[in-house]
């Protein structure tokens, strides 16, 4: 074990601005993601709408 934090393999010829990035998106990846489908979309949907009922203003 080393004091270094673990970190992907160097990619040849990529920039310092690259390798963030890469790294970035790899951490977004790697965090949990909600539910999908059944009943918390639904829920989810329904207070969207609702919501959107009480602002006369946004509809055209």
């Amino acid at each position: 074990m080393t004091d270094q934090p673990e970190d992907p393999p160097e990619v040849p010829g990529e920039t310092p601005i690259q390798r963030a990035l890469r790294l970035k998106k790899a951490a977004l990846a790697a965090k949990p993601k909600p539910p999908r489908g059944g009943k918390f979309q639904r829920e989810q949907a329904a207070a969207a709408a609702s919501s959107s009922k009480s602002k006369p203003w946004l509809t055209r």
